[in-house]
C-alpha cells in the first residue's frame, strides 16, 4: 500500500492529511514543522502500508519507502520544502 501525505502550512503552523486512493485515513493540524507532521502520519499508518507519496502544498516532491522516511525525515522534509520553492519560481501565480 502506497498512501498520499498532504502537508499544508497556514500562517504559523502545519497540517497534514493521510489518504489512500481519495479516501481520507487521518489528518492533524497545528503542528511545528514539516517533520512533525511526517512523524505523525507515518505513526498511524497500518502495517500494509511500505510507501508515502509526499505533497506539500500542493506540489508532489516524490515517494518514499517508509523505511526512507524513518532514516532521513529531515532530508525527505527539506526536499518537499526545496521541490516547491522551485515550482514557486516558475509559477509564482499558482
Amino acid at each position: 500500500m502506497i498512501v498520499r501525505i498532504d502537508i499544508d502550512k497556514s500562517a504559523d503552523s502545519f497540517g497534514y492529511r493521510v489518504s489512500y486512493e481519495s479516501e481520507e485515513m487521518y489528518a492533524d493540524d497545528g503542528l511545528g514543522s514539516i517533520v512533525e507532521c511526517l512523524v505523525a502520519a507515518v505513526e498511524g499508518l497500518p502495517p500494509e502500508a511500505v510507501a508515502a507519496e509526499l505533497w506539500y502544498d500542493r506540489v508532489v516532491s516524490g515517494t518514499y519507502p517508509l523505511s526512507v522516511i524513518g532514516r532521513s525525515i529531515e532530508q525527505v522534509a527539506q526536499h518537499a520544502l526545496n521541490t516547491t520553492a522551485m515550482i514557486d519560481d516558475v509559477m509564482p501565480d499558482r
